[in-house]
């Protein structure tokens, strides 16, 4: 194990994470709000921290091995968490505690949006804008920022790759060169964070707004710059445009590079996995809508429709925009929303949740045996795309799922002993599990009045889920440690 390669690597991108405290710096400093100092302190503070790191070790240089990459995404997220942090924790207002101000910046890096923070409308600027970009960089994740822009780093950025992209089958690469795919996917996402703050501008928000939303849309993290969300713009035509911006980038980001390296948009249809994520988000929409109409939550048609397709894709995609409280619609709308969250976005993309290729590989899987039990003798593959998939990937998927619902079942039942009620564990774990943000009960509004142990236990929630669980985990194991 390469471990002065490892602090090395630790040191320069935490001196990269922290020029990330200057951008609202000049945001304070346009709005006169008093909050630059404390953007301030952190970065020199982080700076320091990450010379520190690099300085001992900084003619050391080898090539990382797969067990490296995987420490490395680790302890980076780890220390993104902390360091992230220090600017929340510094401020005057908010005032908030260290457990607090530590929730807030997971929440923003993994780009899952639940907040212990309330009065969002007179929070100083710089702060709110700093939330939002925190989901920025963790949207795409800033490994992979680090992998494009630092070929300097002397280290093979495959390892690196590996352990951050989201999805089950992580060897795809869309150029031959890491670096240059890590390019071409930050290409991507920021035309579609421009194109995105351009749309919101036209549409009527301020462009401090539109900038601030556009990051947390394309990262489909969910924080706003308002406490009622979206639904601070009562424009069905601001809902619209996010719902759109949502949908695109919850879709594999491989198929928006095809796209734009060919001129064409036929490699989106060929796609069993958009198809599938689509008709999936098109049936509950169609649900929700139909309930909330028939049942008088909204007597105008119209009405219950753009709510309905609104709420769907917001929790659908893993975004956790609201308009509207929606935790407290009739009957089981609420549950199935969550329940939505679950599948999440597209492998390859922002989105959270278990991710929309595991599923439709589980029902195949399913389906499978239940052939085997017809006919015996037969052999059936599992195909994406016309293409048979390894046993492997397979395995994987179903191992993916069981670690999934091991770890939901411990936190869940964490969280019931410090006192929870049952909705509240339960929604807490699948919110910040899955990436989403909003819950129900106690947390439907925001993670504010729950227990400090119960906050930590949801950060290292939001970091599995992340990390798709498997990254974290496997550095737990003792055979990882073995040599």
């Amino acid at each position: 194990m390469q471990l002065l390669t490892i602090q090395r690597i630790l040191g320069i991108l935490l001196s990269l994470f922290s020029i990330t405290m200057l951008p609202p710096v000049l945001v304070s400093w346009y709005y006169q709000d008093g909050a630059s100092s404390a953007f301030l302190t952190a970065f020199v503070l982080l700076l320091i921290i990450g010379l520190l790191f690099w300085l001992p070790v900084r003619h050391h240089r080898k090539e990382l091995k797969i067990r490296d990459g995987f420490i490395v995404v680790v302890m980076f997220w780890i220390a993104l968490g902390l360091s992230g942090s220090l600017p929340f924790f510094l401020t005057e207002v908010p005032k908030m505690s260290f457990t607090d101000a530590v929730f807030e910046s997971m929440s923003g890096l993994t780009t899952t949006g639940a907040t212990v923070l309330t009065g969002l409308d007179t929070l100083p600027k710089a702060v709110l804008f700093y939330r939002q970009f925190l989901q920025w960089l963790g949207g795409m994740g800033i490994v992979v920022l680090a992998v494009a822009i630092l070929p300097l780093l002397g280290v093979g950025g495959m390892q690196l790759y590996r352990a951050e992209t989201p999805g089950p089958m992580k060897d795809a690469k869309l150029t031959p060169r890491i670096t240059e795919t890590a390019k071409a996917l930050w290409y991507i996402y920021l035309s579609l964070t421009i194109a995105c703050a351009i749309a919101f501008r036209l549409g009527g928000m301020t462009w401090f707004d539109a900038i601030c939303h556009s990051f947390s849309t394309v990262a489909i993290g969910g924080f706003s710059t308002h406490d009622a969300s979206i639904g601070f713009f009562d424009s069905a035509t601001i809902e619209m445009i996010t719902v759109v911006f949502m949908l695109i980038s919850g879709m594999n980001f491989s198929l928006h590079f095809l796209a734009w390296r060919h001129r064409s948009i036929k490699h989106y249809w060929k796609d069993s996995e958009l198809r599938t994520y689509l008709a999936i988000l098109g049936v509950i929409s169609v649900v929700t809508s139909s309930y909330l109409y028939f049942s008088g939550t909204f007597d105008n048609l119209w009405t219950a429709v753009h709510q309905g397709v609104f709420q769907t894709v917001s929790i659908g995609t893993t975004a956790g925009y609201t308009t509207t409280d929606y935790y407290l619609w009739p009957g089981f709308l609420p549950i199935l929303l969550l329940m939505a969250s679950y599948i999440g976005g597209c492998a390859f993309s922002t989105g959270g949740g278990i991710k929309v290729i595991r599923i439709m590989l589980l029902f195949k899987q399913g389906y499978r045996e239940v052939l085997r039990l017809i006919h015996p003798n037969a052999v059936f593959a599992i195909k994406v795309n016309g293409k048979a998939l390894p046993a492997k990937v397979v395995g994987a998927v179903w191992g993916f799922f069981a670690m999934y619902v091991f770890c939901f079942s411990i936190m869940h039942l964490f969280l019931m002993s410090t006192g929870l009620d049952v909705v509240t564990s339960f929604s807490a774990v699948t919110a910040c599990l899955n990436n989403l943000g909003p819950g129900l009960g106690e947390v439907g509004a925001n993670f504010g009045e729950i227990n400090a142990p119960s906050k930590w236990v949801l950060a290292m929630a939001m970091l599995l889920g992340r990390l798709e669980i498997f990254t974290l985990l496997v550095v737990l194991t003792p055979a990882f440690w073995r040599r």
